[in-house]
């Protein structure tokens, strides 16, 4: 979330940049919060001086008693238990006026950086990267839902028997190649310096609302509400968690972590060929790459993440384009996302399949994610996170770009981890 101080010292800057989202609701929200955090500075001062004039007088009830002047003392006493219930009034007020500022706080998205463009939606994103050439198939080239059930290696009807539409089971060479694909990412991750950490799949709300996953998204995430606890979109929100309340030590700095998860999203449902197979899922497979790091490096770090997921694309041969994601269309933690996309032949379209984004201070305001810098001032740490990647669309490209009459063609790099070159 917002820290109140740049809302207050940068009000016209934090506007301008939620006008870039196309938040409408900012000024009031803002000027809400700052009225509220008046009051709360206000009751904070009241609440000081009273326990400064209590202690003060604590102190001088005990000296009229050693001089034999109870009586005095007795009256100051009177006085003091009168401040007693004042001071319960003052620490009631405000702990809801700090609890109601946190409340706005959490309804106001990050503001972007100045070089995310203006936009309304994914049509106003700036491609800034392409790389290799796109597939030249033959006229009867399948979509990977045909594929699939031509060579049986993913199954959405048995997926459909046992669980519902959008969880489907992999099979046979199916299963492998998504193994494989697991495997090859975090041995990649490794080769970067990332630590690879298997977290839970599930999360408290504690955790969903230190990462922004809460209250922005709860209708998208599934929930266990015996347990109070919910299914993971990604592992961002566990591994990132593993610092909430922490101080790093700035020798520790950068934190690199990957992990593999699956990953759940109860994604509103919709018709067309976009949305068919395995192109949105309910559950799905990621290998997940998250940073934290001081603030004057993270756009570096944003930089070299980005590479890393490029680099992966790139050993995979497919071709993909990066994008630069307008104000309109970037998540709510987000000050700057970029997103890769790869052409899917036998569909035709780019599929999105990584985010790699920077949220500044934003969620770790929201953690207390803090290291102590060389002066020894206690300092917000940036962070960042990106998909490295997901699965299901790697997976639905891999099958499209690579069919042959004798059946698709495994990337040289998957070759290892298979242990077989052709899906037929």
């Amino acid at each position: 979330m917002l820290q109140v101080s740049i809302i207050r010292d940068q009000l016209d800057i934090v506007l301008d940049g939620l006008a870039k989202r196309n938040f409408k609701q900012g000024k009031e929200l803002l000027d809400n919060i700052l009225d509220k955090d008046n009051a709360r500075k206000e009751t904070q001062r009241k609440l000081d001086d009273l326990k400064a004039k209590a202690n003060a007088d604590a102190k001088k009830i005990g000296e009229l008693m050693k001089a034999g002047k109870a009586s005095e003392a007795n009256e100051l006493k009177a006085g003091v238990a009168g401040s007693k219930e004042l001071t319960k009034t003052l620490e009631s007020s405000l702990t809801t006026l700090e609890t109601e500022v946190t409340e706005l706080l959490y309804k106001i998205p990050n503001v972007p950086h100045k070089k995310v463009p203006a936009g309304v939606g994914a049509d106003d994103n700036i491609t800034v990267h392409t790389h290799g050439d796109l597939p030249n198939l033959a006229a009867d080239a399948l979509p990977h839902w045909e594929l699939i059930k031509k060579y049986d290696i993913i199954d959405f009807d048995l997926g459909n028997k046992i669980s519902g539409a959008g969880f489907p089971v992999y099979k046979g060479k199916g299963a492998k190649l998504q193994r494989a694909l697991i495997n090859y990412f975090l041995d990649e991750a490794e080769k970067q310096g990332y630590k690879e950490v298997q977290p839970p799949i599930v999360v408290n709300e504690a955790s969903g609302y230190a990462t922004g996953q809460l209250p922005d998204k709860e209708g998208q995430m599934y929930y266990i509400g015996e347990d109070g606890l919910y299914l993971i979109p990604t592992a961002e929100v566990p591994i990132t968690n593993l610092y909430r309340d922490v101080i790093v030590p700035e020798a520790d700095l950068p934190v690199k972590h990957a992990g593999y998860t699956p990953c759940f999203r109860r994604e509103a449902g919709s018709w067309g060929a976009h949305v068919r197979g395995l192109n949105r899922l309910h559950q799905f497979d990621k290998v997940e790459i998250v940073q934290i790091t001081k603030p004057e490096q993270s756009y570096n770090v944003l930089d070299d993440m980005c590479t890393h997921v490029q680099g992966l694309l790139e050993k995979l041969r497919l071709p993909y384009r990066k994008l630069l994601l307008c104000g309109g269309d970037m998540g709510f933690n987000s000050a700057l996302t970029y997103d890769m996309e790869v052409f899917a032949a036998g569909q035709k379209r780019w599929l999105e399949v990584s985010s790699v984004s920077n949220f500044e201070t934003f969620q770790a305001n929201r953690l207390k994610l803090r290291y102590k810098n060389a002066d020894g001032k206690i300092q917000l740490l940036h962070t960042l996170n990106g998909s490295a990647l997901a699965l299901p669309r790697i997976v639905a490209a891999i099958l499209e770009n690579n069919q042959t009459p004798k059946g698709i063609v495994v990337p040289d790099v998957l070759i290892p981890y298979t242990r077989f070159d052709i899906i037929d």
